[in-house]
């Protein structure tokens, strides 16, 4: 990724970009994926219901330890498959000094859905 300012965009902008919080609920490694990854399940709450991430972040987290972390993500991209599997929204995260990806993180919980404003 590119580490350099972004264009200014205008609030109407930022505002189509719908980012949720989660709680994920099932977390296994995905074999199939180039680099290390794990294929996600997220509970956005009633509205939005269950979605599929892959997430390449095994560096810094085990499967055993994501089940029941809130996370944030972006919720109205197309589905993209990644080799056989569809991931229907993307994780949020930010890079470490070595380019390995540490997840956002919500500070106290919130309920699954909320919009990040």
């Amino acid at each position: 990724m590119d580490d350099t300012a972004s264009a200014t965009i205008g609030f109407d902008d930022f505002l189509k970009v719908d980012i949720r919080a989660g709680t994920i609920v099932e977390a296994a490694p995905f074999p199939e994926a180039r680099k290390p990854a794990y294929k996600l399940v997220i509970d956005f709450g009633p509205v939005i219901g269950r979605k599929k991430s892959s997430a390449q972040i095994t560096r810094h987290y085990g499967a055993d330890e994501l089940v029941g972390r809130q996370v944030l993500a972006v919720v109205n991209f197309p589905p993209r498959q990644i080799g056989p599997f569809m991931s229907e929204v993307l994780t949020l995260g930010l890079p470490d000094t070595e380019g390995a990806v540490v997840l956002t993180a919500i500070e106290r919980a919130v309920p699954d859905g909320a919009r990040l404003f």
